[in-house]
């Protein structure tokens, strides 16, 4: 028998049988800060803001590279003492408003918070000038002998299934 590299069937074989054990492995991540206090108000806070890469998470849930930095920034103003609304007011001077979950209503911000309201009242009123029109041009070409045969069409019974 030669010292030649191991078959690959032997090392697919043997992953298999190994694999569903790497959980038993799995250890959940330490802290990243030293202080427990500081990383749970750090992750309160992470909750709340938006991560702008990805728009549609906050910095707590996202691994984009400007969320892993946001989040580090957050821990060292909050090591330095500074409050969360010092934290807040810092983030949205850099990064403005949009960076906040909940932004402040103000003119800046109106037609964020009001936008899709206007947006979905706007759709509701097209809707029904739309259906209104319709409803009017479907009477409007029917002669009186047609629309008396329709009326006689939909009062007579369908004729029995086999």
């Amino acid at each position: 028998m030669t010292n030649g590299p191991p078959h690959p069937a032997l090392l697919l074989m043997l992953l298999a049988l190994l694999g569903p054990l790497a959980p038993a492995f799995a250890r959940e991540a330490p802290p990243a800060a030293d202080d427990p206090a500081i990383e749970a108000r750090m992750k309160k806070m992470a909750a709340e803001l938006r991560c702008l890469v990805c728009q549609n998470q906050s910095i707590a849930d996202s691994n984009a590279d400007l969320a892993v930095d946001l989040r580090t920034q957050v821990r060292e103003q909050m090591r330095a003492g500074r409050s969360d609304a010092e934290i807040r007011d810092w983030l949205t001077q850099r990064y403005g408003d949009f960076v906040l979950y909940r932004p402040p209503l103000k003119s800046t911000t109106v037609l964020l918070w009001f936008g899709p309201l206007a947006i979905l009242v706007a759709a509701v009123v097209a809707l029904v000038v739309t259906l209104r029109g319709r409803r009017k041009n479907v009477e409007a070409e029917l002669s009186d002998e047609e629309r008396a045969r329709a009326e006689a069409l939909l009062r007579t019974e369908p004729p029995p299934r086999n």
